[in-house]
């Protein structure tokens, strides 16, 4: 009975990482940068590929819908890593009880 719920428990975390990881691939990585040019205030979003480091222009009209994004990015972050960690226990468990 707790091999059979374990197993169970295992597929669900596989199927939510499965769906965070879907949902953070549509979602901005990286944070919001402002540059003072000429006295006006422009902002860019800052982010890392690999060793590289890419700024794209933020219209001001983008900003709070680019915060909000980044903000569930990293709260998506955070779950799949606790989800991680569940999976690795669920794992443990499963791999000592055959």
């Amino acid at each position: 009975m707790i091999l059979t719920t374990i197993t169970q428990e295992k597929k669900r975390i596989e199927y939510m990482l499965e769906r965070y990881k879907e949902e953070q691939d549509r979602l901005p990585k990286g944070s919001i940068s402002e540059r003072s040019i000429d006295g006006r205030v422009y902002y860019y979003l800052k982010y890392r590929d690999g060793k590289k480091v890419f700024s794209r222009y933020i219209h001001k009209s983008q900003i709070e819908e680019i915060r909000k994004q980044i903000e569930k990015r990293k709260h998506i972050e955070t779950m799949m890593k606790s989800l991680q960690e569940e999976l690795t226990i669920a794992k443990k468990v499963l791999g000592a009880e055959i």
